[in-house]
């Protein structure tokens, strides 16, 4: 049987240790003459996978999702997770010590003006907050009468007697023949925003940024190759980049040097206490930026200018070079897929499959490329009512074994020197029933009114986002989360800062590659996701058109299940659509596979008849 090098199975989530954690950390709150402290799931660089030794909520509070806060007081603990978390927070957590809120319909401030009481003191670490984020818990706490109270150091750190060290891996450089264009060009592409507004100097604290503008890689966190570093870029002059030695080969270090002052990140704070003390106007992005860099910023005498992140709609607008990386990972990815898939339909039927094997065999097959660096991100493969849990991580714990009359929702990705893949394919085992194709036909559709989508330069993802739900609204269903997220080059499969839903403000730009991913969640049932990753593209020319249009291209390979299928749900021009999207599948694929697959492939792609 298969198995899987980038991804465990163990249970992370320890409930049970939850209440003498936090009986701990309200001893410690007191004894610094605290009344509350947040905790929220992040890192000094806000990251969205976070090293082991900032794990702090999950060691705190037994949830392992990559999204979450939570507040404790001397009287009550709350967590608060999105619509993808609420089952496995349920599933994680010790419910007599947390209640669980929503974190989009009752945000942290929203709880805390309505509960905190008057004269309380709450905690916060300002390395793990965004300025933005600070001050909305600040003006929550003055509504309530109470005070945000920093602390230098973490008092869950204090408490916590076996935490991990902070990671150490390498720094490798990323080619330009993947990259598409040298650091020295970025750097001076981002030079040239510091004009707009003036600032002496811009700070970079996204890891993906510094890690897109020097041309580098790393192994700091699971999955995503970006290297944990800060840099600062002066109006004039070189730039600084801060990290840690250790991580540096001598001929890594020799190409820095060539582009940048390289120093160590204990001298970080060092030099943004000094750009405060010469008076300097320091530009960041007070939606990503820790609120501890501007406080050693204007704590010092120096000034803040809020703007944008410049680097984010950069690295989000990938060149030609990355444009084609990403069309071979996605043909070599899509082979890998489609192996998988032959193999589950053959084996799948006979009962003996779990959702281990699946998540094993689908990177094992992603390995036999020889080219897959890491999976993108945990494998999501829920079988039956597991499939409605949308961000379910299969441990040996929950596993279960994939029955016939099921659906199998299986969402994977790779991660390849060239490019990032990210797709979601939902299966059937054995017959469907006719309540599951008619939902799956449903986000098909959606999916499908996304990709033909057709729309004027300048639209945002918000004003997309209701083309892939119109379906199902029309039967009072949806999903809850976004349509689309942003996908970077070799760097993190969620990118900013586009994104196709409701909260999508970017607009979509030639060359952003987008995921395109409706669903449906049927609760103790079924799951249905079926997600492919698209790029802006200039559009067809129309005539009489008075505006620049744009369209996507489908750039994901691999077949989608047409037994779930009801073609009488489905318009002439959506067949038409599924059909060649089939063809340009086989096409592609078919010289890539075995002939076993090949001829499954074949069977699998053949167009849609109308019953």
């Amino acid at each position: 049987m298969f198995a899987a090098h980038f991804q465990s199975f163990e249970d992370r989530a320890e409930p049970g240790a939850g209440a003498s954690r936090v009986a701990a950390l309200r001893a410690e709150l007191k004894r610094r003459g605290l009344d509350g402290f947040i905790v929220p799931r992040a890192d000094r660089f806000q990251n969205e996978y976070v090293p082991p030794c900032a794990e702090r909520l999950a060691w705190l509070t037994g949830f392992t999702g990559s999204a979450g806060v939570a507040l404790v007081l001397s009287d009550r603990a709350v967590l608060f997770v999105d619509g993808r978390y609420q089952v496995q927070a349920r599933a994680e957590i010790d419910g007599a010590i947390f209640a669980i809120a929503h974190l989009v319909d009752e945000p942290p401030p929203a709880w805390i003006e309505a509960n905190l009481r008057p004269g309380a003191k709450l905690g916060y670490a300002p390395w793990l907050h965004t300025v933005e984020g600070a001050e909305r818990l600040g003006k929550a706490c003055a509504a309530a009468k109470a005070s945000l109270v920093p602390v230098e150091d973490n008092p869950i750190d204090a408490i916590w007697s076996d935490r991990p060290a902070p990671p150490c891996g390498a720094v490798v450089a990323h080619d330009v023949r993947y990259a598409g264009e040298d650091a020295s060009a970025k750097i001076a592409r981002i030079r040239a925003e510091l004009a707009k507004p003036s600032a002496d100097a811009l700070v970079v604290s996204d890891p993906q940024a510094v890690s897109w503008m020097f041309n580098i890689r790393g192994s700091d966190v699971a999955h995503t190759p970006a290297v944990l570093a800060f840099a600062v870029l002066p109006k004039q002059g070189r730039p600084a980049l801060y990290v840690d030695p250790r991580k540096l080969g001598n001929d890594v270090r020799h190409a820095l040097e060539e582009l940048a002052d390289v120093r160590a990140s204990a001298e970080f704070e060092r030099d943004l206490a000094a750009l405060g003390k010469a008076h300097r106007a320091v530009r960041l992005d007070p939606a990503i930026c820790p609120e501890a860099i501007a406080r050693l910023v204007v704590d010092n005498g120096g000034g803040i200018v809020r703007a944008s992140d410049p680097i984010a709609p950069m690295k989000a607008v990938k060149n030609a070079i990355e444009i084609a990386g990403a069309r071979a990972a996605q043909r070599r990815d899509g082979a890998a897929v489609t192996r998988f898939l032959a193999w589950f339909d053959r084996e799948a039927p006979r009962g003996r499959l779990t959702e281990i094997d699946a998540v094993a065999a689908m990177e094992s097959f992603r390995r036999e490329t020889g080219l897959l660096k890491d999976v993108s991100f945990p494998t999501i493969a829920g079988a039956g009512p597991d499939g409605a849990i949308v961000h379910y991580r299969v441990t040996r714990k929950s596993n279960r074994r994939i029955a016939p009359g099921e659906l199998f929702l299986i969402d994977s990705g790779g991660q390849y020197e060239d490019g990032t893949t990210d797709i979601t394919r939902t299966v059937a085992v054995g017959t469907p029933s006719a309540d599951m194709r008619q939902k799956f036909t449903l986000v098909l559709k959606g999916h499908i009114a996304i990709a033909r989508a057709v729309f004027p330069d300048g639209i945002t993802g918000a004003q997309l986002d209701s083309f892939a739900r119109q379906y199902l609204w029309r039967l009072g269903l949806d999903f809850d989360h976004g349509t689309g997220h942003g996908v970077g080059s070799y760097l993190s499969v969620h990118e900013g800062p586009a994104r196709i839903s409701k909260l999508g403000s970017a607009a979509l730009k030639r060359g952003m590659i987008l995921s395109n991913e409706p669903g449906y969640y049927r609760a103790d049932g079924y799951g249905i996701r079926i997600e492919n990753l698209i790029l802006v593209t200039e559009a067809s020319p129309v005539t009489g058109a008075e505006k620049p249009l744009n369209a996507f291209e489908t750039l994901t390979l691999a077949p989608i299940d047409t037994r779930i299928v009801d073609p009488a749900l489905m318009a002439a021009d959506e067949i038409a659509w599924l059909d060649a999207y089939h063809a340009r599948v086989r096409e592609t694929l078919s010289p890539l596979v075995d002939g076993d697959t090949r001829e499954w492939l074949i069977a699998a792609t053949a167009p849609l008849r109308r019953e």
